[in-house]
This record gives C-alpha cells, sequence and structure tokens, in this order.
C-alpha cells in the first residue's frame, strides 16, 4: 500500500469558482485521490481557501462586510459546494488559520537565520485619496504588454504577464478609482530567491517525470532575462499574516503583513495540522505526511493547479522549503493544467464572466459536470467549453452508452428473470473474448490514471463501456432466449457483473452515478478488477438487485439552447 498525498491549488475567497477553476486543479487532483484510494491506498488529500491578500479585502469592502466575516462566510460557501461537487477532500482548510500564522511566521525566522531574507527600501504607488500604499491587486490599468484596460498591478488576466503596479499604464486605485496616485518609498522583506538558482535547478532537473508544461514555465522563470529574481514577500495591509520571525517581534515590519503568495502554499502543510486537530489526533499524525524524518520519506507527494500557479509551486514555495534547511517533503510530482475557456472567449471570476459552480449544479447534477470537465481537461493546449459539445459529449457518453447499457441489461433481466441475477450456463468463446479485451483495456486505464492523463483515462473508460455494449448487441440475449434460455441467462448474469465492474472503474469519475449503481445492485463490493474473470462472477446466482431510474438524462437542444442563452452575458462578480 502506497501512501499519497495530494494537494490542489488554494481557491481565492472572494467569491464562487467558475468551472476553469474546478477543472484546473481540485476536480483532477480529487480524480486521482479517488482512483489511489479505490486501489487501496493511503491517501491525504488536502486543500483550504486562500483567504489573505487584496482580493479578500476588496471583496468584502464591496460586501460592506469586515473582511474576518466574509472570509469565514465564503468558506462556508465554498466549501458546501465542493462537497456537492463530490470533491472528496480529507480536509479542506482555511489559510487564516492559527496554524498557518504559525507555520507561516516559523519559516520565515528560519529563512532570516539562513541569510535568505533581506529588507529593500522601495518605491510604492501611494493613493492619496485612499490614505494608504497600493499594493499589487489594488491598482488597476492598462496593460504594458497587450493593452488590456483591466490589468492588475501584480498580473494581466489577459496576457498573464506578471507586472509591478508602475509598470501599468493610467494606472487608478481599485479601492476608489482615484488616479491621484504617488510613488513613494517604503521598506519590505525579500526572499533572495536568485541565491537558490542552482539548488532549484538541480532539483528541476531531478524531476524527470514532470509535464512538459510544468517543467517548461519553471525553467523560462530560471533562466530567461536576469534569470530568478528576488521576491517581496510582505505588503502594507491589515488583513493577513503579521510580520514575525518565529514568535519574535520583526523591528521595522510594524503593520506590515507577510505577502499572500508566501503564505498560501504554506497552508498546504497547515491544512495537515488542521485535519490533526479536528479529528483529535497528534502532530506525529499530521508530520509523518510532511516531514521527512517523521515519515514523510515514503510518501507521493503530488501537486495540481493551472499553469498561471506553476511559478510559486516549482520556484518560491521550493525555495522556502529548501531555505528553510529543514526535512520538509518535496514536491514529486506537479501536474499543470492550460486553460478553460468559455464559448469563444475566457472564463473570467473578475467579469463573472461563463458557468460557475453554483450555476452548474442549479441546471445539472455534478457528475455530468465532472465527465465532461474531465474527458476534455486542458492538459496538452487550451481546451473550450461549447454547449454543443457539453450536450454531445452527456448524450453519447453517459446516456447512449453508459446509461443504455445499465438501462437495457436490468430491465431484460427484469422482464424474463425477476429481479435477481440469473444462473444460466457457462461462458462460451463471446465471453472470453470480452474478459481478454476488458483486462487489456483496464490494465491500459490504469496507467493512464496513475500517470495523471486524465483525458486519456476518460477515453478508456468510455471504451470500456462501449466494449459492453458491444457485446450485448451481439450476443443479443432477447433473441437467444427464444432458443436457449439458460444460455441467455448466463449472459444477463455476466452483464449485471459488467454494471458492478463499471460501478468500481467510473466512481473516480462520477461518484454519484457509481453510488446509485451499488444500491440498485444491492450490494457494497467495491473491490479493484485485479482479475476481471473473478470480478464478473462477484455477484452470485439468486442476488437480489433493482432497476435504477435513468442514470442520466439527454440533454434536449430546448435546454441547451436556453442554457447558452442565459449564460450569454456576465454574474456579478
Amino acid at each position: 500500500m502506497a501512501r499519497i498525498l495530494i494537494t490542489s491549488a488554494l481557491p481565492y475567497i472572494n467569491g464562487i469558482k467558475h468551472l476553469g477553476n474546478l477543472v484546473g486543479s481540485q476536480l483532477p487532483a480529487d480524480l486521482y485521490a479517488r482512483y489511489n484510494r479505490g486501489r487501496g491506498h493511503e491517501v491525504m488529500f488536502l486543500c483550504a481557501t486562500d483567504e489573505h491578500g487584496t482580493p479578500a479585502e476588496l471583496a468584502a469592502a464591496k460586501a460592506g462586510k469586515p473582511v474576518a466575516d466574509y472570509c469565514a462566510e465564503m468558506h462556508e460557501v465554498q466549501a458546501d459546494i465542493a462537497k456537492r461537487f463530490g470533491l472528496s477532500f480529507d480536509h479542506y482548510g482555511r489559510s487564516s488559520s492559527p496554524q498557518n500564522h504559525a507555520l507561516t511566521q516559523h519559516f520565515a525566522g528560519k529563512l532570516e537565520e539562513a541569510g535568505l531574507i533581506t529588507e529593500v527600501s522601495e518605491k510604492q504607488v501611494y493613493s492619496n485619496a485612499d490614505g494608504r500604499f497600493l499594493p499589487d491587486r489594488y491598482i488597476e490599468g492598462t496593460c504594458p504588454n497587450c493593452g488590456f484596460e483591466k490589468a492588475r498591478g501584480d498580473q494581466c488576466e489577459e496576457c498573464t504577464k506578471q507586472l509591478d503596479p508602475t509598470d501599468l499604464i493610467n494606472p487608478r486605485s481599485a479601492i476608489s478609482g482615484s488616479t491621484d496616485l504617488e510613488v513613494r518609498e517604503t521598506k519590505h522583506l525579500f526572499l533572495r530567491q536568485s541565491a537558490m538558482r542552482d539548488q532549484l535547478d538541480q532539483w528541476i532537473d531531478s524531476k524527470t517525470d514532470w509535464p512538459v508544461l510544468t517543467t517548461s514555465i519553471a525553467k523560462k522563470w530560471l533562466h530567461d532575462g536576469d534569470g530568478l529574481q528576488d521576491r517581496g514577500i510582505t505588503r502594507d495591509l491589515d488583513w493577513g499574516i503579521a510580520v514575525k520571525k518565529g514568535t519574535e517581534d520583526w523591528p521595522g515590519m510594524e503593520g506590515k503583513v507577510f505577502y499572500v503568495w508566501f503564505d498560501a502554499p504554506i497552508e498546504y502543510i497547515a491544512a495537515a495540522g488542521e485535519w490533526a486537530e479536528a479529528h483529535g489526533k497528534s502532530d506525529a499524525d499530521w508530520e509523518r505526511w510532511w516531514r521527512t524524518d517523521k515519515g514523510a520519506d515514503n510518501v507521493k507527494y503530488v501537486q495540481f493547479m493551472g499553469k498561471d500557479n506553476v511559478p510559486f509551486h516549482t520556484l518560491s514555495f521550493p525555495a522556502t522549503l529548501l531555505g528553510s534547511g529543514e526535512p520538509w517533503k518535496m514536491v514529486d510530482h506537479l501536474k499543470s493544467f492550460n486553460y478553460l475557456n468559455y464559448d469563444g472567449g475566457q472564463f473570467s471570476t473578475s467579469q463573472g464572466r461563463g458557468v460557475f459552480m453554483d450555476q452548474a449544479l442549479e441546471i445539472l447534477p455534478s457528475d455530468y459536470w465532472r465527465w465532461w470537465l474531465l474527458s476534455h481537461a486542458p492538459e496538452s493546449s487550451d481546451a473550450e467549453f461549447t454547449w454543443e459539445n457539453f450536450q454531445q459529449s452527456v448524450n453519447k457518453d453517459l446516456a447512449d452508452v453508459l446509461g443504455n447499457f445499465v438501462s437495457r441489461i436490468t430491465k431484460f433481466c427484469r422482464s424474463k428473470f425477476g429481479e435477481q441475477v440469473p444462473e444460466g450456463g457457462a461462458w462460451g468463446e463471446q465471453e472470453q473474448a470480452l474478459i481478454e479485451e476488458l483486462s487489456t483495456r483496464i490494465g491500459a486505464y490504469e496507467r493512464h490514471m496513475e500517470a495523471m492523463e486524465v483525458r486519456k483515462s476518460a477515453q478508456e473508460l468510455r471504451a470500456i463501456w462501449v466494449a459492453g455494449n458491444e457485446y450485448l448487441q451481439s450476443a443479443a440475449p432477447w433473441s437467444v432466449f427464444k432458443e436457449d434460455p439458460e444460455r441467455a441467462a448466463g449472459q444477463v448474469r455476466l452483464g449485471l457483473n459488467l454494471i458492478r465492474l463499471y460501478a468500481v472503474l467510473s466512481a473516480p469519475f462520477i461518484p454519484d452515478a457509481s453510488d446509485r449503481l451499488f444500491e440498485a445492485l444491492g450490494t457494497e463490493d467495491r473491490d479493484w478488477p485485479e482479475d476481471v474473470a473473478a470480478a464478473l462472477a462477484a455477484l452470485p446466482a439468486g442476488h437480489a438487485f433493482t432497476v435504477p431510474e435513468v442514470l442520466f438524462a439527454k440533454i434536449t437542444d430546448e435546454q441547451r439552447e436556453e442554457w447558452q442563452a442565459r449564460f450569454a452575458g456576465g454574474r456579478d462578480a
């Protein structure tokens, strides 16, 4: 039994996430977690809301609430939606937790001891109208790279270029809209990433199985231009983790907080501490996942995220862990994703464009969305959501292939043999050929899942469903029954056991439908099919079942047109 630690990028607290956010990190991470649990491995799947920094303050101000109250409320909202989407986190934490405060301050102290933090005087934008310094996202303006007029002071959402606030053209305060800005001098702490460039380079080179997307982004940041730059890790904000060296005050840093991109990845570790506290466990119980001197040396650690998060997870966070000089578990595999676009444009939280997670669940159950998103995951390139493609995929894959197979075999059995598995005769050549095909395909499915090849896994799973349909069509028990009822009974017995097999294999993708199949079959036997022939005999003759309700309803043209029109505009961000 392997031990697998899984983290997905932390969603910002500022509102409900769209489907592009979901497929870029949390959903494929859940797929991988569910698959490995199904194979009998020990899994720790962690995520949390990212609650510090400008987005939280701005969203709270817009909602007219104190930022701490706003974050507490939105954490509950996001946690509820994640649960309804079937995201099987072992713990869904908060970056504002006491554990993360203490750990972030601990790391800062260790980095300072190691000589990896320096104090820098820098020029920063000050808003006279707001009476405060404006860090990063508090400043909006025109991107000097692509001309996008709503670029933020840290990054342009349109072209993804990393920016400094002073790079923006026609800058304005995101708080008041005022252009009465001036540049003043202030002091901040910087993490000396440049001092760790060679160490980070060697570490990245050791990750030979990382996706090309991940490695290419990391190497670009390491070597392009002047190479890896030192990065500010403090900000002039009210909301956040106070700047301290461990438990000691940091002279000259009074009133400042750590930059959200410094403390947010540390929450991966802190979330394990939150999990331990919530379940009455000891520090040793979470440390065995995160400290190599406490048992984490035999853990496989996998991160899932969108490509815009890669630089921080391949460089800044590793610099924090390595620079501390302590035995922290480093990521083994980083699975990164391109962008999912929406109907000719981009999903956008800030502009309210696209389908958001709560809206998706209002119109269809989660499995419809899980299947489409995972089977179209933007792995090798950007992908695009269109309503026509969504309708086609749901109708052809879920309704016509899987749902149709389940309906035909259970209803035929009920009509000819009653609601129990019939005895029937021995299997013949057709059945042996199916077992051989399924054995080959399940082996391929396992290899794709273990390699985190999401689309290929979905394609192989669909092919496994198709194999059952083709067998049923070829065997035609409804015709055989007229001449040889015993042989037809054997075919039906195999078909019912195929449903259980499909429920096991499909659970990582469509967990709710899988649960409904287990319930209809009256079994909790979820053992993975190590031996296909044995798996197809798991439900014995005489085992009772019920015919399930329609597993997946088809999406009509009228529904598609209605939804397409409904989501053509934006929502309030």
